[in-house]
């Protein structure tokens, strides 16, 4: 899949990659999926599937909250208050630890809401929004998007089904 160049491409790279990585987050055992065995995004750290979940809902989440902040005309802490572009193994810490209280269904359930939100906003972009000026730096809207929906959403499919496959799970 390429990179979308246009509000349909991305709400079909958003579905898609999407899709296929919650068909295969959902065979995963509610009694496995804590277990801290798969390699973190911080170096030399362990995640578990339930906190790779929580990490695509934390990078959802602040794309929400990055276009809320924008659309009200408010400043923007890039990628999140406290936390800098070359610190991002420390921010996906946190988003485990933010959603560490949850079960595993509850965490899918969380994802699949915070999907449907993103898709909601992107549907309320004009193409012009999504891809005709920078939002950010020298990328677009719908390119940030991207990058923090799509793109992870892809990434996560390949870990977990290393991690399914290591764990006789595939």
């Amino acid at each position: 899949m390429g990179i979308p160049q246009n509000k349909q491409e991305l709400l079909e790279a958003i579905q898609t990659t999407h899709a296929r990585l919650w068909a295969d987050l959902c065979t995963i055992p509610d009694a496995r999926a804590h277990e801290a065995t798969m390699e973190g995004h911080a170096k030399d750290t362990l995640m578990s599937p339930a906190d790779l979940v929580a990490y695509l809902v934390g990078w959802s989440l602040l794309v929400l909250k990055w276009c809320d902040r924008k659309a009200q005309g408010e400043s923007v802490d890039f990628p999140e208050t406290g936390y800098q572009w070359n610190e991002l193994g420390l921010l996906a810490q946190k988003f485990y630890a933010d959603h560490a209280h949850q079960d595993y269904p509850a965490l899918l359930q969380q994802l699949a809401q915070v999907h449907a939100r993103i898709l909601a906003l992107v549907e309320a972009c004009s193409e012009a929004q999504l891809y005709s000026a920078p939002w950010y730096g020298k990328y677009t809207l719908g390119r940030m998007i991207q990058f923090n929906t799509a793109s992870p959403n892809a990434n996560a499919r390949t870990r977990i089904r290393k991690w399914k496959k290591l764990h006789q799970l595939a």
